[in-house]
Formats: C-alpha cells, structure tokens, sequence
C-alpha cells in the first residue's frame, strides 16, 4: 500500500533523552519518565476538572430545587452551599485517584459509565461518612441517592463530549499497521468496517523501523498486528511511543490468553491489549503517596522513639558515624541520596561498591541482628518524609549495579516506575542473597498489581519477618 508523506512530526516532539549525572555514573532517564512529571501534559485535562466540578455543584443545587423550591428548609442557604461545595471536592478526589482524568487512547476506549458509577458511590459514601463523623449533613440525606445515579450519568457524557470534541478539534485516529502482509490486509478489512473515525495511515512489515515511519506518516496509533515479541518494543521505542502521546496496541492472539489477560479492548472486532511503558498511572502514584503520609503520620509515636534508641546502641557499639549515606537510584531513575544506621566498618568498600550477602565479614560485632531485622532500615522513614521514597516498593540500588543489572536483565528498568520502598515483595519472599532476575519478577509482580490492600500485605508480612529474626 502507498503510504502518503504527509502529517510529519515536527522536530520538537522528540526531544531528546536526559541524562542525570552523579559523581561516578550517568544515569538513564527515559522521555516517558519526564513526560508523566510535565505539567504541561496535563493541559488537555484542566478544562474537563471544571466541567466536571460546575456540573457537580449545580446537579445538587438543581436537585435541592426540584424538590424544595426556592425555600430551602432548616438551613440557610449559605449551610447548603457549603456542603455542595464540601461534596463536589470530596467527589473530584475520587474522581482523579480513580483515574478518571488520565490520558486514554481512543481506540477501543472501555465504558465510562460502569467507572463512573462506581466511583460516585464510593464519593456518595463518603458524603455519608463526612456526615457520620462531623454530625453535619452536606445535603438532605434523599438527595444522595439522586446524586448517585444522576452524577454517573452526567460525568459519563461529560467524557463523551470530551472525546467527540477531541475528535473535531485534533482529527481521525492515524493508524499504522505492523505486522505481515496477511495480517495487515486482514486487519485493514476489519477496520475498514468497525472503525469508521480511524483512518489507516501507513502499513509496516520491519518492526526495527517504527520511529521513523510513525513519524513520517504523523501515526497517532500503533497496532502490532503478529504477536511480536515484546523485546523489539520495550523498554523502546514504546517509551518515545508514550512521550509522543502515540498509543500503542498489540493484538492478543490464542497463545496470549494463556497468560490469562483480563484488560483487553475491541479495536475493529479484533482483541488487543494497550502496552504502556510506565505501570501506574500518575494519579496512583500521587494516591499512593498519600497514604505514605497518612501512614508515617500513625507511626511516629512508635518509630521516633524506636530511632532513637536504636541510634543510640549503634553510636555506643559501633562508634561515631551512626548515620550512613549512599547514593541509590530512584522512580524514574533519579539518583538520591539514601539513609541508614551504620552496621560494616568505616572501610567496607574501600576495594569498590560490593553487594551485601548473607554471614557479611564487613559487619560490625553485634550489628547483625540490626541487619536481620531490618531496624537498620529506620533512617529511611525520613527519606519517604522526603519523597524520594515509599514505605513499600522496590528496594532501591546502587548506580553502579543498576548500570550492569538494566544491561544484563530485559526490563530492570520498569522497577523503576514507582518511588522505592523500605520493604517490598522481593524481601518478604526472598533474602539477600536472592538472585537479581527472581528480585526483579517480584519487584514487577508489585508494579504492575499494586493497591493499598498490597501494601498492607507486605507491611504486615514485613512485621512478621522482623519478628521471627528478633526471636532468634
């Protein structure tokens, strides 16, 4: 098929890659890595925030009026406007922790309305339980169940509008087609009738070339159309692919359903699956975030006094220098600066950066079970105070491992995409000496399936190891 030149991304869409350098080691930082920190990415979603909030606001106000009138009962109206506006910012928390305001791709987009409704009934109840706890009712009690049915109805076609006017104002989907000429034509028939907002803008055979054939035919969507294995994707070209806003799609074929894939999505009456480079989106990560906060807030009458004493033990027996700082690499792969008690001797590493084992002759007499604890590990609730780090996650490395590691094993790097932990999966299931490969499908297990629920798993299960080690 010809393809037309046309449509031809300018220069400034690709931008370069970043790198940051520490002392001794430049690291990687990928475009989609920038990209999800860019305000400016979230542009297109500002206007849809205040849609959505008017929207909110004036449903209870239209939904007070239908039943009551002008005169309102019991309460001022200024004690109702409050409330409405109480409600509508519990309501757009729920609403953007429950992704409602991430990017999606416009093929094969899921149904609004089944999320939409079951974020409105979770934000409903949270307007009962603000009135359960404060003894203030936000709006009449009938109005919620209005509220619940009518809110999900609205917020739906908002995204409906949203999408139709994305259409008119950024034109048709731009398809390029990859896969063998057998697929392609037969995927091209499909489209042809299921797709009629899609227009096909280039075919490709040689996967090795999608950059440059994306770019010259301005693809807003990819479609791999063979099954091609994942390498000849990830971690790139998908990272430019996701930086450049072009959605990718791989088509599931009957060898894939034995992996038993749940999220697949209907393009021209064919299964696909939407690749990402990056697990969580960054409203997830913001919520996870929180909760961190939350959780520290909780834990610093215990963990205050636990660092003390501990540090005091550690300066008693091993000397001055309890604190130890060393450089990790972080979300995004961003180097930062990592806090410990300090359990080796002062000249550890003076042959070089080595990786810790079980039985280390480096560590100070006495230290170990500080080691076999994990108390050693305190320190690091000011890095999570900080940011730089999460209370559960992938335990971060070194830049010099990382380095060896990203080169040795396909896909380290996608460890990287939430902040790192303190405790994570890796250690409740493995120990230290625990092979790098089986650390990292535990550290993915955790990326791509994390919930509060899972970090609440790993915290307790971190408790139970820590105490079965003090017992012994």
């Amino acid at each position: 098929m010809a393809v037309p030149q046309r449509h031809r991304l300018p220069d400034a869409t690709a931008p370069s890659t970043e790198r940051r350098v520490s002392s001794n080691h430049a690291h990687l930082v990928t475009p989609a890595a920038q990209a999800e920190w860019d305000p400016s990415s979230l542009r297109g979603f500002r206007f849809l925030y205040l849609v959505d909030a008017v929207t909110l606001f004036g449903l209870m106000v239209a939904i007070t009026v239908v039943r009551f009138g002008l005169d309102w009962p019991t309460y001022p109206w200024t004690h109702y406007v409050i409330g409405f506006a109480v409600a509508t910012a519990l309501h757009m928390a729920v609403y953007y922790f429950g992704g409602l305001y991430e990017y999606e791709q416009r093929l094969g987009h899921r149904p609004w309305l089944p999320r939409a409704m079951l974020l409105t009934f979770m934000a409903v109840g949270g307007d009962a339980t603000v009135t359960l706890l404060t003894g203030r009712y936000l709006m009449p009690r009938a109005n919620l169940v209005v509220l619940a049915v009518a809110a999900s109805m609205l917020i739906s076609f908002n995204r409906w509008a949203a999408r139709r006017g994305r259409l008119l104002r950024t034109g048709r989907p731009r398809m390029l087609l990859v896969g063998t000429p057998s697929d392609i034509s037969s995927a091209q028939e499909h489209l042809a009738d299921a797709e009629p907002d899609a227009v096909v803008a280039g075919c490709l055979i040689d996967p090795a070339s999608i950059l440059d054939e994306a770019d010259r035919v301005g693809a807003t969507e990819l479609l791999l159309l063979s099954g091609q294995p994942l390498d000849a994707i990830y971690p790139e070209p998908l990272g430019e692919l996701e930086f450049r806003r072009i959605s990718v799609f791989r088509r599931i074929t009957p060898a894939d359903t034995l992996l038993g894939l749940q999220r697949s999505r209907q393009i021209g009456g064919m299964p696909f699956v939407a690749l990402r480079a990056h697990a969580l989106p960054i409203c997830r990560l913001r919520f996870k975030r929180l909760l961190d906060l939350a959780y520290l807030l909780l834990l610093a009458p215990f963990a205050l006094p636990l660092a003390a004493a501990v540090a005091a033990y550690v300066r008693i027996v091993g000397g001055r220098d309890v604190l130890y700082r060393q450089e990790r690499v972080g979300r995004g792969g961003v180097p930062f600066v990592l806090l410990k008690f300090r359990t080796m001797t002062r000249d550890a590493e003076r042959n070089g950066p080595v990786l810790a084992v079980s039985n280390d002759p480096r560590v100070i007499r006495g230290m170990g079970w500080l080691r076999s604890t994990r108390l050693d590990e305190l320190p690091q609730l000011w890095n999570v105070l900080r940011g730089t780090m999460s209370l559960v996650g992938p335990r971060p490395e070194r830049p010099q491992f990382v380095a060896r590691l990203e080169h040795e094993i396909a896909g380290y790097g996608r460890r990287h995409d939430v902040p790192p932990g303190i405790t994570g999966l890796a250690q409740t299931q493995g120990h230290y000496q625990t092979d790098p490969g089986y650390k990292l499908g535990h550290d993915l297990q955790y990326v791509v399936n994390w919930s509060p629920v899972l970090d609440w798993e790993i915290m307790a299960k971190s408790l139970v190891v820590m105490a079965r080690r003090t017992a012994r």
